[in-house]
């Protein structure tokens, strides 16, 4: 199911930090002070939704950021610590009307119980709006944080040995995300009576155990929480080869992936849209988004300065699993048709400096894709479904 190009283009933008650069804090417009106050993170999705956004993403971890692939890094000169992406998200959803929100949970020492009722409030607290980026961790430092399991340490994932670590993780994320949509199903969506008169407040016969047994959990439900109001939150991964490509198609609602150019976004395409038929998945919609790290401003040639700037201030090269874009607005709206030719249906914006690059996002780029009848110039849903093309999904245990 590739997106027309007619289709609407969808936009999300993921926050980090103060952006995906890691000197992006020592910039002026940067407010690294402001890092773990609420309002900080209000303000940034403020604007999100400003730009009539269809989503922001929260990043989160186990552990402290690092430089490392997967190991600490020890450094001091760039932003560590996190507050809690769930939290947060719920922190902030009141605070807005449209946009959606999607923190990122890692699936690989959590439970999926948990989870599940996180989101589902958070979904309650958003009215529709929630969603979840499953991710997974291979850093034996943040399996020791828990220690119920050690993870070995690998040094790249080209090694069979590495690469059979990293298929069972992911084996788990599709086990973990298909729990979790079990028990947001195990309630049907008139379980609750709310009768006074009669003193029934719940129909009894309407929640449902969802008596998982795999490999890696097992977990009978039914959830504590009633079914979320977009029945199913939208599930949501990042993925860069194919095992990552084979959670997406299992599981997902829309994949993250990073292309180089606009032949590897087809290949990437058509190898996830191959998985999806292999999954039995091939008549479910499915969103690819390309993920993309941008510095932007109106001249070229200041974008370009600005990052070599940084470049200096961090004391190397920055580098990302995506591609970097350094332009204007128009010229990466020209590489987003291009890609979108391609088979994507949407794009994740990584900021480089979110106090800049963000509002280069909103008031530069958006303004540019509608002027080529690209992007809506409304929101036209007020459920994340409903912005993304989603129905509302029927309730698996409900009787027909």
């Amino acid at each position: 199911m590739s997106s027309a190009p007619s289709s609407p283009l969808h936009l999300a933008v993921a926050l980090d930090g103060t952006g995906w650069h890691p000197a992006s804090w020592r910039e002026p417009v940067a407010r690294p002070r402001d890092l773990f106050a609420a309002r900080y993170w209000a303000d940034l999705v403020a604007e999100a939704e400003r730009g009539l956004l269809d989503f922001v993403t929260f990043e989160d971890g186990l552990g402290l950021q690092s430089s490392h692939f997967l190991e600490p890094d020890g450094r001091t000169d760039q932003v560590r610590g996190r507050l809690d992406a769930v939290l947060l998200a719920a922190r902030i959803a009141p605070l807005t009307r449209h946009i959606g929100l999607v923190p990122t949970t890692v699936v690989t020492h959590t439970e999926p119980f948990h989870i599940s009722k996180a989101i589902a409030t958070l979904d309650y607290i958003s009215t529709g709006r929630a969603g979840l980026r499953a991710q997974i961790t291979a850093r034996p430092n943040e399996a020791a944080h828990f220690g119920r399991r050690t993870i070995p340490h690998i040094d790249a994932y080209e090694s069979p040995a590495a690469q059979e670590v990293v298929a069972d993780l992911f084996d788990e994320a599709a086990d973990y995300v298909e729990v979790v949509r079990r028990l947001w199903d195990s309630w049907e969506d008139d379980a609750e009576i709310r009768d006074a008169a009669t003193g029934r407040f719940i129909d009894r016969d309407k929640l449902h155990y969802i008596d998982f047994e795999g490999r890696h959990f097992r977990v009978k439900g039914p959830s504590i929480t009633p079914r979320p109001p977009q029945g199913q939150p939208v599930v949501s991964a990042l993925a860069h080869w194919t095992v990552p490509y084979r959670l997406v198609a299992r599981q997902a609602d829309i994949g993250y992936v990073t292309p180089r150019d606009a032949g590897h976004a087809r290949a990437i395409v058509a190898e996830i849209r191959a998985e999806q038929e292999a999954a039995g998945r091939a008549d479910q919609p499915l969103h690819i988004f390309g993920d993309l790290v941008v510095f932007l401003d109106d001249d070229p040639a200041a974008a370009t300065a600005r990052r070599e700037r940084l470049d200096t201030l961090a004391g190397s090269p920055y580098t990302s699993d995506a591609r970097i874009f350094t332009g204007t607005p128009a010229q990466l709206a020209d590489l987003l048709e291009e890609w979108r030719s391609a088979g994507l249906s949407g794009f994740r914006l990584r900021p480089a400096v979110l106090g800049h690059d963000l509002a280069a996002i909103t008031r530069g780029l958006v303004p540019e894709l509608q002027r080529r009848g690209a992007f809506r110039r409304a929101y036209e849903a007020d459920t994340l479904r409903g912005l993304l093309g989603l129905a509302r999904p029927a309730n698996r245990y409900a009787a027909a």
